[in-house]
């Protein structure tokens, strides 16, 4: 992990405790603080629980397109009920670094919002090793290891995570595609994808980012080993593949909250 020389800044609206629910996991009620916070110039909206104080279990959020991380304010709260230091952040043009121009140039752009995307995806995905190196050095999070869940833009963004931070090695990809376009997606990496605690959550009928590649991805893994010199087969971590049938990709609420409660477990199986 590369610290990148960013620092994380004070709180700038305050913390605010949020009173938590029942959760799974035995955590019982937790209240959690949160509060935005800077690594570097990235805007991030951190929770934590209230009543710790020392390095947690770090899980960075990723939004979709042309939302923010204050979209996902209740499903970091609930992460932090778990025991997590949960951050969203806000994405390259996107919360508080909004770009002003980024609806015209989506409608001036003649393959539509994807490529925008995608550059807003790559370059953001580059700021992880910063972020956490700014976070662990404030005392906030345990440098290792690293969780990552995105959804639909963030989603893409979760599958190139460990590519760019090897100290990533949990994942949720929620709506997203591990192929790109270009030919050049995270899924020609699959040797760094199954050494990672990978879960892959998509919608059967998602006409904006069809399931088909994450679909393709899993098979491939599925069939990969890890040997040593020896040639004798080495532990892996799990991976799963989750398909909400009938699924649209705005999920309604039932659905959103079956793939949040996945989320939650496999986080909590696998990102401490």
């Amino acid at each position: 992990m590369n610290a990148g020389g960013a620092s994380v800044g004070g709180a700038s609206a305050g913390g605010a405790c949020v009173g938590g629910g029942s959760v799974g996991g035995g955590s019982g009620v937790r209240s959690v603080t949160v509060e935005r916070r800077t690594a570097g110039d990235v805007p991030l909206l951190v929770a934590r629980p209230a009543d710790q104080s020392g390095p947690l279990p770090l899980v960075l959020w990723f939004h979709g397109f042309r939302a923010e991380a204050a979209a996902n304010q209740a499903e970091l709260v609930r992460l932090a009920e778990l025991g997590f230091l949960a951050v969203g952040v806000d994405a390259v043009g996107h919360g508080a670094r909004r770009d002003p121009d980024l609806d015209a140039r989506v409608a001036a752009s003649p393959h539509g919002a994807r490529p925008i995307m995608l550059a807003q995806v790559r370059e953001t995905a580059g700021e992880i090793p910063a972020i956490v190196g700014a976070l662990a050095g404030a005392g906030l999070a345990r440098p290792c290891p690293v969780a990552v869940v995105g959804v639909s833009m963030g989603g893409y963004l979760a599958y190139l995570a460990p590519l760019v931070e090897p100290d990533v090695s949990c994942v949720v990809a929620l709506l997203g595609a591990p192929e790109w376009p270009d030919g050049d997606g995270p899924h020609r990496r699959a040797d760094v994808l199954r050494g990672v605690a990978l879960l892959s959550i998509t919608a059967e009928r998602d006409a904006s980012v069809p399931p088909d590649a994450a679909r393709r991805l899993h098979a491939r893994l599925d069939a990969l080993d890890r040997r040593d010199p020896r040639g004798r087969p080495q532990p892996l971590p799990p991976q799963r593949y989750l398909e909400l049938p009938g699924a649209p990709h705005l999920l309604a609420a039932d659905e959103w909250a079956t793939a949040m409660q996945a989320t939650r477990d496999w986080l909590d199986r696998h990102a401490r």
